[in-house]
């Protein structure tokens, strides 16, 4: 469950990806396929005024406020499955070469 942590509103508009940075949220454009980078454009929509704790997960929520929620360390643990053992191949026997009459 998460729990609002700075009422900031930001409106969101489509086309744009948005992150926290420190305290602070920014906003970018999204990569098209095949467009050009967006790297390096950008820039600061609202300045948060909370501090940051070690082991929560911030992220900027539906109404456009700063939300975080605990973060999950460590996760599930996956367990190994044993291989079922291999069946042993049946052994066809040979059958002898068919002897041709020399004529």
């Amino acid at each position: 469950m998460a729990e609002k942590i700075a009422k900031i509103g930001v409106k969101r508009e489509p086309g744009y990806l948005y992150f926290l940075r420190e305290s602070e949220v920014w906003k970018t454009p999204m990569k098209r396929a095949g467009g050009p980078s967006a790297a390096g454009k950008a820039e600061k929509v609202a300045a948060g005024n909370f501090k940051r704790e070690e082991g929560y997960l911030y992220f900027l929520d539906a109404n456009g406020d700063v939300a975080r929620a605990k973060r999950a360390i460590g996760g599930k643990k996956k367990t190994a499955k044993k291989a079922a053992p291999k069946k042993a191949a049946k052994k066809v026997p040979k059958k002898a070469p068919k002897k041709v009459a020399k004529k």
